[in-house]
């Protein structure tokens, strides 16, 4: 795969269902009203072999800021074209510029940290979340990504809250979906299914293949 605009460089290198889903901040805090539908994360509990396991939660327990560093000039223009473009995008659904160049800068990271195109990510995102933050499904799916909260006794410390974390939330749903493509031999139909708990359904992945052709970059 070719995640991101060529040539950068990082400081690292369930069913599917159509009803909508709960949108809610943390205690505390008002309900965010909505109008798109989203089809929210169904991954399914399983045993994980000691030897992914440990890959996984090594991945999770790097902290490196999303920082991206470039070997060249070309590189780092190359990124602020790619950042531009999409800023204008996603200009509609996050309007303040600082939100939306530090939400971009942390899925440009996290994809290219997973290996996983940076346009399949925001993709998945939308179809999960409609780009929101603390968006909360019927089923526990949490965040950008609908993690469900099981995840977090896999990978971290069993705290579910963590998963409304940009970056947290980011890195769990890119770690869980290269796990689910390496399991199916890089099959991403299947391994969309997998993450939405449909697998062998074409709803989902049809889905997120359409998404994601809106977030594609040539430049």
């Amino acid at each position: 795969m070719g995640p991101g605009p060529a040539g950068g460089m990082t400081h690292a290198s369930g069913s599917f269902s159509r009803r909508k889903c709960l949108w809610s901040l943390p205690a505390g805090l008002s309900l965010l009203s909505f109008t798109e539908q989203a089809r929210a994360g169904g991954q399914v509990e399983e045993p994980l072999v000691d030897s992914v396991r440990s890959a996984l939660s090594s991945a999770i327990a790097n902290h490196a800021p999303p920082v991206p560093e470039f070997s060249d000039t070309e590189s780092r223009l190359a990124y602020l074209r790619w950042l531009g473009a999409m800023s204008d995008r996603l200009r509609k659904r996050k309007p303040d510029w600082q939100t939306r160049k530090e939400f971009l800068q942390t899925v440009w990271y996290e994809s290219r940290r997973a290996g996983l195109e940076t346009s399949l990510v925001l993709g998945l995102i939308q179809v999960e979340s409609a780009f929101r933050k603390y968006a909360l499904s019927r089923v526990g799916a949490r965040g950008y990504m609908q993690v469900m909260p099981f995840w977090t006794r896999v990978l971290g410390d069993g705290d579910a809250a963590r998963l409304f974390h940009m970056q947290t939330n980011l890195r769990f749903g890119c770690v869980i979906l290269r796990h689910y493509l390496d399991r199916e031999r890089g099959d991403l139909f299947m391994a969309l299914g997998r993450y939405n708990g449909s697998r062998g359904r074409p709803e989902y992945p049809n889905a997120v293949q359409a998404a994601r052709r809106q977030w594609e970059f040539k430049g």
